[in-house]
């Protein structure tokens, strides 16, 4: 069983940051959508709830904070692909891609979103 059930993530504009996450979002494997006036929903594969969804809410006031979102990455290439994708939409890389003394295989990028939240993509065997 996967433990992970749902991320609800704030950002200060969905004007601003939706486009991002409407890109970044589907690359991850959260390829269907179930938006509501307030939320914008993102799930991957399975039957609701018990696929893992992330949630976008605008709230005006948020400040991103220290927490950091991590997903996985099949291989090193796919962490090329989505840095790529990252800064072709808005985002910012703030660290990697490249290999980082975590382990022998990590392989990794660190990028914010257009409001600042901090999200990471790693491959690793180790």
């Amino acid at each position: 069983m996967n433990p992970f059930g749902h991320m609800d993530i704030r950002v200060t504009s969905l004007e601003t940051c939706l486009p991002f996450y409407e890109k970044l979002l589907p690359a991850l494997g959260f390829t269907r959508t179930f938006h509501s006036a307030d939320w914008r929903v993102f799930a991957a594969d399975g039957d609701l709830p018990s696929a893992a969804y992330l949630a976008l809410t605008e709230d005006a006031g948020h400040t991103p904070n220290a927490n950091c979102v991590g997903f996985w990455a099949p291989d090193p290439a796919a962490v090329d692909r989505l840095a790529a994708l990252v800064t072709e939409n808005g985002g910012t890389i703030t660290e990697g891609p490249g290999k980082l003394p975590i382990s022998p295989s990590y392989y990794a990028m660190f990028f914010d979103d257009p409001c600042g939240n901090h999200y990471e993509y790693t491959y690793r065997v180790d």
